[in-house]
């Protein structure tokens, strides 16, 4: 009988027993055909060293690939062929382990053998099926080709357990959590974080056990795993944990100081200072420090803390220190000096306009500061009448070290302004500004003074066109005497040079012996030369005059 055969004989079974749940239940089987090798090589040796020995065909072990825990399934074994029609036993063995059987069917040759098995956990791993005779130790046992059977158990149980600690920690902590169960096996693992899948990243190690090496505040949330695993891609199997709360707390971060002046109703002052941080869970602790000593401290569950010292006015009493600790941590602000000034001086009051449509003026912004003062409070009056806060044509904003007031040029906003400062923590002393008066007609009119330089400007310019015309006409009348003067000396050169060129003639005869004269009084190195020359030019001079007079 081929394999092929037996394969067509043998229908493919469904179904497994709960006997847990006592129901029929049916499951994918898969049927594995193990072909028919080669004869075991140890049977074939000892066959062939008894005399009249014969070989038992290799058995064929089928079954299912998949198994659930606690369930029956069914695998069969068969001899392919037998030269005669004898009693075989068939046994089932896990591979490698002979001492215990886990099923055995006798059958005749060419019957299939039947081992219908309550699947345990024990099961999973490599099993075969011996064959041999009955009564006959002339024909030596086969074993079939091994069968993998994969056993496997519903995962149930499913709970998130913290291994690095506390559920509550500070940023920059790692956590560690694993996801235990209670029964099951190969299991795959998913984690949730509120609900959602956590994003695969080389920072999340994600199995069994979740591993996170530096928490921040934004990793806070539910964390969740599900469990799971699956029969023949056909039944999936899950158990999904309750949510574990984890709560990254955030360290405070540098504290800022600052500081109010009030009044004593004895007349006394003190300083009201606030410690806050911008980041930071709480409980926080603060703590107040002068260069000198520790001032107090206080635990509080906001992000600031206020405490009271004395203070005494135009004093400088140091420098004051804000710090702040939450969990292992101890932040420091910067050193603030306690130095309160009272209002004094001079109280100036300056404005600049908005121009609109026709270069008229709409808008003005008043600018009213003290010349010192380390909390000065500002008010603002039109025609005795306090401004504040925001009215119909006018907007106040103060500012640390000035106040402004935004108005809108109009009828309603005519008439005297002015500002007052004083101590925001006592009011006893003010300083008044200079009234100005503002009116939309005044602004937009021109001041005489301005008019009066305009005119003056443009008087000034039409003068100096005119007296830069007339010296123009000057100028070119006198040039014009000038040009005719030149030409009648030019005239007057000529006719006197040509008058002197004869004369000029006749006597270069003398300036040509004046240069031989300064040329040879160069050369000439002794008294004798010299007056040999000067007799040569007088016999020269006396010999020319004649000719000229004939």
């Amino acid at each position: 009988m081929s394999a092929s055969s037996v394969k067509n004989k043998l229908p493919v079974k469904w179904g497994f027993l709960d006997k847990e749940e006592g129901e029929k239940m049916t499951t994918l089987r898969t049927t594995v055909v193990v072909l028919l090798g080669a004869s075991v090589l140890a049977a074939s040796v000892q066959g062939a060293s008894v005399p009249g020995a014969s070989v038992l065909g290799r058995p064929l072990l089928y079954g299912p690939s998949t198994a659930l825990q606690k369930t029956v399934e069914e695998f069969q074994c068969e001899v392919e062929s037998s030269s005669k029609e004898v009693s075989i036993l068939y046994q089932l063995f896990r591979e490698g382990d002979r001492s215990k059987t886990l099923g055995f069917y006798s059958a005749l040759s060419g019957e299939m053998a039947n081992f219908p098995l309550f699947i345990t956990a024990s099961y999973e791993g490599y099993m075969v099926c011996v064959a041999s005779v009955q009564n006959n130790t002339v024909i030596q046992p086969t074993v079939s080709e091994r069968h993998h059977l994969r056993v496997v158990d519903p995962v149930n149980g499913a709970e998130v357990v913290v291994q690095s600690g506390s559920v509550e920690f500070y940023e920059g902590k790692p956590l560690s959590l694993r996801c235990n169960i209670t029964k099951g096996n190969h299991v795959s693992y998913q984690w949730l974080v509120d609900g959602k899948p956590l994003p695969l990243s080389p920072l999340h190690n994600q199995t069994q056990e979740l591993f996170i090496d530096s928490m921040v505040p934004q990793d806070s949330g539910e964390y969740t795993c599900v469990a799971t695993n699956q029969l023949n891609f056909t039944k999936i199997y899950s158990s999904r944990s309750t949510a574990k709360v984890i709560k990254v707390k955030e360290l405070v971060s540098e504290p800022d100081l600052l500081f109010l002046v009030l009044k004593e109703r004895d007349g006394t002052y003190f300083a009201l200072v606030t410690c806050q941080s911008l980041k930071g869970t709480p409980p926080i602790t603060f703590s107040l420090y002068s260069r000198s000593e520790f001032i107090s401290t206080e635990t509080v569950d906001e992000r600031f803390a206020r405490f009271s010292i004395p203070v005494v006015l135009d004093l400088h009493m140091g420098f004051l220190q804000c710090q702040a600790e939450n969990g292992d941590r101890v932040v420091y602000g910067q050193w603030t000096a306690m130095h309160v000034v009272s209002v004094g001086g001079a109280v100036t009051m300056h404005y600049d306009t908005d121009v609109g449509e026709n270069f008229s003026i709409v808008g003005l912004r008043f600018y009213c500061s003290v010349e010192r003062g380390t909390f000065p409070q500002y008010r603002w009056f039109l025609n005795g009448t306090v401004l504040e806060g925001r009215g119909d044509f006018y907007w106040v904003e103060n500012q640390p070290e000035q106040s402004i007031l935004l108005l809108s040029v109009g009828r309603s906003s005519a008439g005297t302004y002015h500002c007052d400062v004083s101590n925001s923590f006592d009011g006893t002393t003010v300083i008044s500004s200079e009234e100005r008066y503002i009116d939309k007609e005044v602004l937009n009119h021109l001041p005489t003074m301005v008019v009066a330089v305009v005119f003056g400007c443009f008087l000034f310019l039409v003068t100096l066109v005119t007296t830069c015309c007339f010296i123009g006409l000057l100028y070119r009348k006198r040039q014009c005497l000038v040009e005719k003067s030149t030409l009648d000396l030019k005239l007057g050169l000529e006719m006197h040079n040509i008058m002197d060129e004869e004369e000029y003639m006749e006597d270069e005869g003398m300036v040509r012996a004046a240069r031989i004269i300064d040329s040879d009084q160069e050369e000439v190195e002794s008294t004798d030369e010299w007056l040999q020359l000067q007799q040569e030019l007088k016999k020269t001079l006396e010999d020319e005059i004649p000719e000229k007079s004939f």
